[in-house]
């Protein structure tokens, strides 16, 4: 809000000794803590009329007491970060880096077509682990299967020294065609 003259009106200042009350029940016993610690009462007093125990309002100075220490401390400065600030700002952060990346694979996608390479492969998920069983039989190249056949059919010849004609008879024999 503005005033008539385009200024942000001044806040009424509290006084130094402004106090903000609690309850009822801890107004009275701050009251009653203050009248000790200054004088005007006796701790058997401030306990009779508080309804306690000696002992008990001993325990209620002594955390009345901690409070201030406690209020006393320098405050830090500025707007502080709570837990639930800082998770939301990395998960803020986390996005942004994602959808980078997402931008930079569709650039590079976008490079490799524009040039005429071939898309690289995606990157498949970690394979799951084999059952013990069956072991995967391992895979044969035909062609090396086909060239110990031959080996073996035409004696101790290298395949070298096998003729190409050679070995279209045997293969045309082994697919069973003739």
């Amino acid at each position: 809000m503005s005033n008539d003259n385009g200024k942000q009106p001044k806040r009424k200042a509290k006084s130094p000794h402004s106090v903000q009350g609690g309850s009822t029940q801890a107004n009275r016993i701050a009251i009653m803590i203050l009248e000790v610690l200054a004088g005007q009462r006796t701790p058997g007093n401030a306990a009779q009329t508080l309804g306690v125990t000696v002992p008990r309002y001993y325990q209620l100075e002594t955390r009345a007491v901690n409070g201030l220490v406690a209020a006393c401390e320098p405050r830090a400065k500025g707007k502080q970060a709570s837990l639930k600030t800082r998770v939301s700002a990395l998960e803020r952060e986390l996005a942004r880096a994602q959808q980078e990346a997402a931008r930079q694979q569709s650039l590079v996608r976008a490079a490799h077509r524009s040039l005429g390479l071939k898309a690289a492969p995606l990157p498949d998920k970690q394979p799951e682990k084999k059952s013990p069983g069956r072991r995967r039989r391992k895979p044969v190249v035909r062609a090396l299967r086909a060239a110990k056949t031959l080996e073996h059919t035409s004696g101790n010849a290298t395949v070298d020294e096998v003729q190409p004609s050679a070995l279209k008879a045997n293969v045309k024999d082994s697919s069973g065609e003739a």
